[in-house]
Parts: structure tokens; sequence; C-alpha cells
């Protein structure tokens, strides 16, 4: 079924693509790094200069802080077995984590990854990122949710590829001024325009990781850093044994 997904989905997003002025791109690898293959990637990101990852599965899930060369776990928190998390963010001191179907949402100290609190959450948590004034999530649909430090709805808007919907929207990162959204079991990412939700980019990541290094295991592409301070972008996937920097090329 997720095949069957993947496939239909992918095709029509290339088609939209090619009805009107979307751009496409591809990505070209700059480096690559060791990455858990025990990690299944929920939310990626950078945080002065540090790499946290939170990672999912119920009695699996944890939260993480990682060595980006060597791939070195150095601080790890794990959760209840009944937690499966999802995407995580840092937002004003604060470190946000969602779950999938618990409804809950946990905050921590980003410094010192003490926990703070546990917020009851509306909807099912997929992914989240931030602006640097709001939290923004998505719920799997082709929904996302902009909010307050306290998880109150500012608005939502509804992210569409030529006025079609896109669903599976799931790990988010914001990146100069747009949101990037990997699409959930396919190998595209979106760029989309936060005001409007409508699509400006498609990023096919297609062979980024290189089918000998797939194993039973593997799972889909998930997990989208930017570290602001180099303005590099890193990606991964769910138990991948790499991470790696990557570049946009532009199809012609």
């Amino acid at each position: 079924m997720r095949t069957f997904l993947a496939i239909f989905t992918m095709a029509f997003m290339l088609a939209s693509c090619a009805d009107a002025a979307v751009k496409e791109y591809k990505v070209e690898v700059v480096a690559e790094y060791p990455h858990d293959t025990g990690a299944y990637t929920q939310g990626l990101f950078f945080h002065r200069g540090e790499m946290f990852e939170t990672t999912g599965l119920n009695g699996q899930s944890t939260l993480r802080k990682v060595d980006l060369v060597t791939g070195k776990v150095l601080k790890r928190l794990d959760f209840d077995k009944k937690y499966f998390l999802e995407g995580s963010v840092v937002l004003d001191g604060n470190l946000y984590i969602l779950t999938w179907e618990s409804r809950v949402a946990f905050v921590y100290d980003a410094e010192t990854l003490e926990y703070k609190s546990s917020w009851s959450y509306p909807r099912e948590g997929w992914g989240i990122t931030t602006d640097g004034k709001q939290l923004i999530a998505s719920d799997g649909s082709a929904n996302l949710y902009f909010m307050d430090k306290n998880f109150k709805l500012d608005r939502k808007v509804t992210v569409k590829l030529n006025d079609r919907p896109v669903m599976w929207l799931n790990e988010l990162e914001y990146i100069d001024g747009k949101i990037w959204a990997n699409v959930y079991t396919t190998d595209e990412i979106v760029i989309i325009n936060p005001k409007s939700g409508s699509v400006e980019a498609v990023v096919d990541c297609k062979g980024l990781l290189p089918k000998n290094l797939y194993k039973p295991s593997t799972d889909v592409l998930n997990g989208i850093a930017y570290h602001p301070e180099t303005e590099k972008i890193y990606l991964t996937g769910k138990n991948w044994p790499r991470l790696y920097e990557v570049r946009l090329v532009e199809r012609k």
C-alpha cells in the first residue's frame, strides 16, 4: 500500500509541476556522514551549532544530541513506550517535541535538556518547525498549523501544488523564509510559501541513498536540517546509515 501511495503521489506531483511554473530541483551530495541505523528519524534540526534528532516508534522513541561528523550520540533521553515521538524544534530556549497519536507535546530546556512541561495537543503530531516567532506544524494532511508557544492556533494554511492539495506533509524545516516539507512515503520535498501555502518548488531526492546501502530496516526519506550559521542543508531518512549535506541543482 505504501509503495503504491508513493508511486501515485510522485506521479501526481511531477505531472503538476509540468502544468505550471513550479521549479524542479534535484539534490547533489556535497558530503556524507554516518547516521545511526537504529534511528527512526522524525525530527532533525540545529541549535547553536549542535545537531538534535528525535526518533520514533513505540519503545524506541528518543531525543538525541548528535555529533554531525561521527554520528555519535552525545546525549540521549529515552521515552516511555506509550509515546511515539515525532517532530521537534527549538523556539526561545524551549525544545518542543510532538507525539504521533498520544495528543501530547513535551517541552524541554534547549540548553540542559531538562524536562519542563507537557501539553495537551489537539491533533496528530507529525512535523514541526519555526519561523523564529511561531511554531509551525503538520499532521499528515495537506494543512500547516501556525501556533504560539503554548500551542494556541493562530492560523491554518492548506498546501497546494497548482491548486491541488499536497497530502502527507511530514517533517518540516524553515529555510530562508520558506517551509520545506518531506512528503511521507516519497522521495520528494516540497518548498512552500508560508503565507499562501503554495508549493513553489519540488525537490527530487530519488537515489540519495544508494541501493547497495539499503537493508530490510531501511525506511523512507525523512529528516531536513538547516544550519543557519553555515547555511548548509542536511538530509537523511528513517534507519538510514548516512546523513548527507546537499545542495540543490535546478532541472532545466
